[in-house]
Parts: structure tokens; sequence; C-alpha cells
């Protein structure tokens, strides 16, 4: 395995202050005419998800623009997958227009992609969040180190719980899986780092993409008087954050410190979507974090080596905090919240905090369900 860092010219940037986190993939003067990138999605995918398909085609774009290409062939391109049943359609269509890399964006697309690979030896290909067979030399796997800003995450949220007098978190997952357990296994560091004795309630949906069930659960977790989730569950996520809205809007400013119910979100900051206003028409937000995962920067950095002659085939390329792969968001934290988390960051970037997901986690299966339809 080899690590790589992230560039803006020639430095990592990370920052916390004021709630930013910025990174950017370092810009190659290279040009090849005839290079192109397309990507490939995981089911019910959108490029307007607020989620992973969304930062990994605003990641394929930005290389595209930079490079001074045009969306389809020759130039840049997705192909969304509404069910896993497209994934071999979409990368043999993606094959059929010659494009130079094809990425696919998920776990999920391991076997479609290993086996669009193995029949296609001359084009490059690039599978995020999964370790493809080391063997495939035209293959290059790009992990990010979740558990580290989830870790984040579950201090502010254990941090927030207290502070709301509540003993019990909410981690609402898509499919249960090693990426979604790497998140699990983090966050519950976090929280436990906080305070042993404060609860995780997880429960996964068992899809990416229906939103109404990511509703039904927040609803469930707020019948129980949990007032901090987080999700890593995609489109169901945006279910959650509707539920989450409603319950806040129908409060008045001066019910929010005992009733207000908290969000944090996933692989892109979303702090726009806990925009609302209260009952008696004050603005607010809901969103305390968002675990960040820089992807579509990941796949600039690979598309630039494949141009340049460096493309990582048969290798793990793994993002962290320190690579300025992962992080989180402050903005929305109260002052001791955002000083403990930027705290535990350089803890874990100096190796005091050292956090070992071994591949799935299990959680206590108490705290653990999973709806089945």
């Amino acid at each position: 395995m080899v690590s790589k860092k992230v560039m803006i010219g020639g430095a990592v940037l990370v920052v916390l202050a004021g709630g930013a986190y910025a990174l950017s993939a370092s810009h190659t003067s290279a040009s090849k005419n005839d290079f192109s990138l397309a990507m490939v999605s995981d089911e019910g995918g959108n490029i307007s998800d607020h989620s992973f398909t969304e930062i990994s085609w605003k990641g394929v774009k930005s290389w595209g623009e930079s490079h001074d290409l045009k969306k389809g062939k020759g130039g840049y391109d997705y192909f969304l997958s509404k069910t896993q049943a497209d994934f071999d359609t979409n990368f043999q269509q993606a094959q059929a227009a010659k494009f130079s890399m094809i990425a696919g964006i998920g776990f999920n697309l391991q076997n479609s992609l290993e086996k669009a690979a193995k029949q296609n030896p001359d084009t490059k290909y690039a599978l995020v969040d999964a370790q493809a067979n080391p063997k495939l030399k035209n293959v290059t796997s790009l992990m990010f180190k979740s558990e580290q800003s989830s870790y984040l995450a579950g201090v502010a949220a254990a941090m927030q719980a207290k502070a709301e007098g509540t003993d019990t978190i909410g981690f609402i997952g898509g499919q249960y899986g090693p990426v979604v357990g790497r998140f699990e296994y983090g966050f519950r560091q976090g929280v436990a780092s906080v305070d042993k004795n404060m609860k995780v309630s997880s429960i996964y949906a068992a899809s990416y993409s229906d939103a109404a069930k990511g509703t039904l659960i927040a609803n469930t977790m707020m019948a129980k008087n949990i007032k901090v989730i987080f999700h890593v569950a995609g489109g169901v996520g945006n279910g959650a954050f509707t539920a989450v809205k409603s319950h806040n809007q129908a409060l008045k400013s001066d019910q929010l410190a005992k009733e207000k119910v908290w969000m944090i979100g996933v692989d892109i900051d979303q702090t726009p979507q806990g925009a609302y206003k209260t009952a008696d028409g004050k603005k607010d937000n809901f969103t305390l974090t968002s675990s960040l995962t820089e992807v579509g920067n990941g796949l600039k950095n690979a598309a630039n080596d494949a141009m340049k002659d460096k493309f990582e085939g048969g290798k793990t390329v793994w993002y962290g905090i320190k690579d300025g792969g992962v992080g989180v968001i402050t903005s929305n934290m109260p002052a001791d919240e955002k000083k403990a988390v930027t705290a535990d960051q350089k803890k874990i970037e100096d190796g005091s905090i050292s956090l070992k997901y071994t591949g799935q986690y299990d959680a206590p299966k108490a705290n653990r369900t999973s709806l089945t339809n």
C-alpha cells in the first residue's frame, strides 16, 4: 500500500478555523488532449444527492474543466446506475465511448469494475472505497480513513448530547458493510472518548436511495428523545434531514434549547441542508457538523497521475486527515466542541489517538437493527 498527499501548490491544506475545510487536488500543467475520464455511480446514483455521487462528480467535472475538456465523449462524463443491474452495462458503455480512465464510485461496483478491467487491459480504472485485486495493474484503489473524521464527529455529537441532557445518539447507516462500518467504528470511538456511558443506537436502512426510510428512521429516533443523529446513508440521509427539519420548524425559538434535534452530515458539507426557520420566523441551522470525504480530489489525482504516466496500478492509495482526504466542518459547533475537535484532530495527526479499524465493525447487537423492506 502507498500513501499519497493531496497538494495545493506543493502544500497540504486543511483549514478548520471558522469551520472551513478546504482541499484541492494538485493542478498539473501536463496535458494530453486524448485523455478522458468517466465515472460509474453506485445504485440510486444522482449527481445532486448531497452525498457521495455529487462530490465524486464535482471532482470529475473539475478535473475536466482544469484541462479545458468538455462533458461527453473524449472529455469527462458520468454513467448513473439506478440499480446494481446497471453496473455492467454502464462500464460497457463507458468503454465503448473509449474513455481513458473509468472510475467506479463505491464498493458495490468492485465485481463489475474488476470484470471490465480484465476485459479491457489497456483502459485504466479507479475503484473507490474498495481494494481491487492487486494483480490488476490497470486498476488503482482509492481508500479513505473515514474512521478519523467520524471520530471527530463522534466527539462533537457526544458533547452536544450531554449538553442536551440525553444519553443516546443516533446512527443511520445505508447498507451494513466494511465501508459504513468504518464510519460507525470511528464514530463510536469518538463518542466513548467523551463519555463511555453514552449509547449509540444504529439503524441500517438496507438502502442508499430510499429517502422514505430515512424519514422513518429519524422519526423513530426522535420519538426516543434522541437529539443528535449521524447519517452515513446517501439518499436515505436526505429523508432524515427532511424529518428533522419538519421537527425543528414546528418549534418556536424559545423551545430550541430543550427540543432542537441536530443532524451530522456525510461526505460533503451538508450545512446548507440544515438551514430552516423556526415557527416564529427565526433563521437557524441544525447541521452540527459533516464528516467529509474528498473523493473528487482523489479521482483528480488518479487521473492526473495517469496523464503523467505515474498511475498507481495494482496499488491502494490511502487518504486520511494528514493527507487532507477526510475532515470535519466546525462552523456550527459551540466553542467548546470546536476546541475539543481541533485538539483531537491534532492528536490523530501526530498518532496520539490511534484508530485501528480491521475491516468490519460489530457493535453490540442490542444497539444495531436493520430494516429489510
